[in-house]
């Protein structure tokens, strides 16, 4: 049985580790991943990635890190991603993840014109979601958790674009049959968002925001937070899909 990889492009800061636990724990939770079944490459620390033939799938995470810094270990895991579209592999990437799979693919991607958008924020389906496995049964509008400074501002040639938000408009794209990548966080629960929030009440501030304003209409996401359980499904990945 080929592992399930889970691309690791960074870390949760250490106070909200220490709290609730790290990326791929969140990853594997929220898409139904059988422990046994992950391999967990930490391509920021300099790891290698197998072959994607070698794979059954590869969920990538979030990151601190900027894509527009075209860190050596992050130009060799797009062209990882590259490799692994011409193998048809089912790849879903979140946040850092999202960007660096459209910036693989040829897109560009840069700071968020606006500056940051953080906190549980209204996501809108396009009409194209309609027709696509991961988005035809979702509620037009729904809530998701997002952080974040840089976005995909454009998208690479062929995608469809299947959400936005009011500050976004290139939450949820679909690159190919297997591969979609989103800009807020399915794996994030409402203590993980808040807890961002009061990490970044500074930086907030500073920019104008209202970050007890924020906290406060912080709220469940459960529709958002089954798209990575409904990816794994669909790709025969998680848990009763094997």
């Amino acid at each position: 049985m080929k592992p399930i990889l889970i691309i690791r492009t960074g870390q949760a800061p250490d106070n909200i580790r220490a709290r609730y636990g790290d990326f791929p724990h969140w990853f594997r939770l929220s898409a139904q991943l059988e422990p046994q079944h992950i391999q967990v490459i930490n391509v920021a620390a300099g790891e290698t990635l197998p072959p994607p033939q070698e794979v059954a799938g590869a969920l990538i995470t979030g990151s601190a890190a900027m894509v527009t810094d075209r860190a050596p270990w992050s130009e060799n895991t797009a062209g990882w991603i590259r490799n692994a579209m011409d193998s048809d592999l089912p790849l879903l990437g979140v946040c850092y993840g999202h960007q660096l799979m459209s910036h693989a693919l040829g897109g560009r991607v840069d700071y968020l014109p606006g500056g940051r958008e953080i906190g549980t924020i209204p996501i809108d389906l396009l009409p194209e979601a309609a027709q696509d496995p991961l988005t035809a049964q979702l509620q037009p509008i729904f809530r998701a958790h997002a952080t974040h400074e840089q976005s995909v501002l454009e998208v690479p040639k062929g995608v469809t674009v299947l959400a936005r938000s009011e500050h976004d408009p290139h939450h949820l794209i679909r690159y190919g049959r297997n591969a979609v990548s989103v800009q807020f966080h399915p794996e994030f629960n409402a203590d993980i968002m808040r807890a961002y929030i009061q990490r970044k009440h500074h930086d907030m501030r500073r920019e104008g925001f209202d970050p007890h304003h924020t906290y406060q209409q912080v709220a469940a996401t459960p529709i958002a937070r089954r798209l990575l359980k409904m990816f794994s499904r669909h790709h025969g990945l998680s848990r009763g899909a094997r």
